[in-house]
Formats: structure tokens, sequence, C-alpha cells
């Protein structure tokens, strides 16, 4: 029996730097098995760091890190492609290559480039297309798409490997309202249904709760606090993550919790509308 059982990814004693500049300070962390987790936090707290370090993609200064209970150096670099993958922040843009032919990259660690794509390939391309909402578009060049098209060519890609842990890092970046919602409810079908591990970094604390079982809140480079996303709503946590005074509440039609900043005045041109108004939505949180 491990230290890491039923967790699909842990970070145990975790520091990670570049060069003199030290950005996880000793991060201990636990990502359950079939959950999705979000990563939240201020810009440069080390969200991204922190992905790229689970995923094998950044060394540590010292401490280890566990998939599936098993420490990620053991780890074959073929075999860890059909564990995990991660859609990381920034991707240089391919040159010549049409949708499906960046999507079918996705396939590479089922067999590699010798022996072709099978039949199983061309079924996890054509899903991963239809999940990221480009069906249509797969004969077209990716340098050709705008930036939301082409960051759902990427999640398709990430699809298409089929890992049964996958990490984002913003996988919402460039997308409208429309397109970030059918992305975040895909990828939270695909985790009911299919037992997916999801980790992703995003910025909307309200999209996070909402398509989210845990929200990791961080602040320069060390864990806040780690929980359900009602309790992370709590404006103690997020005024600590962020310093920014927040209020928690309750969602208009669902009653599933959300978080608004705490404004001071300036909410409206009237003074005494802001004041009234700050004071309703005090009353409700604390009753709440």
């Amino acid at each position: 029996m491990t230290k890491s059982q039923g967790a699909a990814l842990a970070a145990h004693s975790l520091t990670v730097g570049y060069r003199d500049h030290v950005v996880l300070h000793g991060l201990n962390l636990k990502i359950a098995a079939g959950r999705v987790t979000a990563l939240c936090g201020p810009n440069g707290c080390g969200k991204s760091t922190l992905l790229r370090t689970l995923a094998g993609l950044q060394p540590a200064l010292s401490g280890s890190v566990d998939v599936n209970g098993v420490p990620l150096a053991s780890h074959r670099r073929r075999v860890l492609a059909r564990t995990l993958t991660m859609l990381a922040q920034f991707n240089q843009i391919p040159s010549g290559l049409t949708v499906r032919e960046l999507v079918a990259y996705g396939r590479y660690a089922h067999g590699g480039w010798l022996r072709g794509l099978s039949r199983a390939d061309h079924a996890a391309i054509d899903e991963a297309l239809v999940t990221s909402g480009l069906a249509d578009d797969a004969a077209r060049d990716v340098a050709a798409l705008s930036g939301g098209e082409r960051q759902r060519a990427w999640i398709a890609m990430a699809l298409a490997q089929q890992a049964p842990i996958v990490l984002l890092d913003e996988p919402t970046t460039y997308l409208d309202i429309h397109h970030q919602l059918d992305i975040l409810r895909e990828l939270r079908r695909l985790n009911r249904e299919r037992g997916l591990t999801i980790v992703w970094v995003l910025h909307d604390l309200n999209q996070a709760a909402a398509y989210s079982d845990e929200i990791v809140l961080m602040r320069a480079g060390r864990i806040v606090a780690q929980g359900s996303p009602d309790a992370m709503l709590d404006p103690r946590h997020l005024n600590e993550t962020f310093s920014v005074p927040m209020l928690k509440i309750a969602h208009p039609q669902t009653g599933a919790p959300m978080c608004v900043p705490a404004y001071e005045g300036d909410f409206t041109n009237n003074d005494a509308d802001a004041a009234s108004l700050r004071e309703e939505t005090m009353s409700k949180d604390v009753a709440a």
C-alpha cells in the first residue's frame, strides 16, 4: 500500500524553480482519481509550473511526484503518455497541418508513426473532433483558424490521446463564453462517463466552482487551501489568495455557490445605491 493510494497524482515536499528563482516551495498535494480539480490563484503563483511538474515536463529541485501511486521517474515515456496527457497554455502553431492531422498527433502514444493509423485511432480522432466542435473543420489548415478554434483543436488533440489523466492549462483561453461552456461541459461529461481525472488551471472562479469537484487555491508557490467549491469560495480563503475582498453568494437559479468582488462605492454612479446593494449582499452571505 503506497502513501499515494487513491490519488491519481501526488506531490511530496515539491520544490521547483528556474535557476536561482524558486517557484514552488515544499508543496504537498493529492489529486483524487476520477475527479475534476481546479488550480486557481493570481498570475505567477506557480499554477502552470505545478501542472508541468506533475506531467514530468519540469524537473523538481527536490521532492517527488507520484502517478497512480508510482514515482513519476519510474514511468517509461510511452507508458506515461498513455496514462497522462497535458495541454500547455501556449503552443507553437504547426505549419501545413490540417485540423485532423494535428489531432492525429494525440495517437502517437498508442503506436508511433511507423505503423500508421488504425481503425481505433481514426475513431478516437473522430470523437475528439466532435467533442471539441471541430468535426466540420477537420480539413482546414490549423494556421488559418481563429485563436478560439485553434485552442479547441489543441484540446481535441489532447482528448484523442485517450489518457485517463488530463491536465489542461487555461483550456478556455481565447474562447468566447459559448465555447468556454461547451468545452467545460464536454470535459465534465467525459469525467462522469469515463472516470477521467482532470486537473485544469482556470481563472474564472465561478466556472471553476461550477465544473470542478475540488479547488486548490495557490499563492506565491504555496497552497492556501484545498477543498470543495463551497468551502473554497469562503471570502477568507479568497481574500488570502487574491488580496481582494470577496462576497460568497448563491446562484439565483441553482443556489450553487458563487463569488463576486466586494465593491466599495464604485459599483454604480449612485453611492447610496451601491451601499444598499453591498449591505443586502453581505446580509445574504452571512445568512448562508
